[in-house]
């Protein structure tokens, strides 16, 4: 039985490949997973067809609304949920 598109269905347990595109910063194609700042992995089944494509970038922005630093206001806003377990805590033991 085959699937909508008229190919048979993948097998669970069928080889598949990956193809592997990174870049860096620069715009630059390379090796390094680490330096990547874009890329796509694409997955083939065991006819060559892709099976599933995953694309990524990082990108760094800053919050013009944010006057400190992001990692800053999470460590803020870990403490202040931190004090409203606590609190929450202290209430139902009283």
């Amino acid at each position: 039985m085959g699937s909508a598109e008229g190919h048979p269905p993948l097998m669970p347990g069928a080889p598949s490949s990956r193809a592997v595109v990174y870049t860096d910063a620069e715009g630059q194609a390379t090796d390094d997973p680490s330096a990547a700042v874009r890329g796509e992995i694409v997955e083939y089944d065991a006819h060559g067809r892709p099976r599933r494509r995953t694309r990524f970038f990082l990108d760094e922005r800053d919050l013009p609304w944010l006057p400190v630093s992001e990692p800053a206001f999470l460590v803020w806003v870990l403490i202040v949920l931190m004090v409203i377990w606590l609190v929450i805590g202290l209430v139902l033991l009283t």
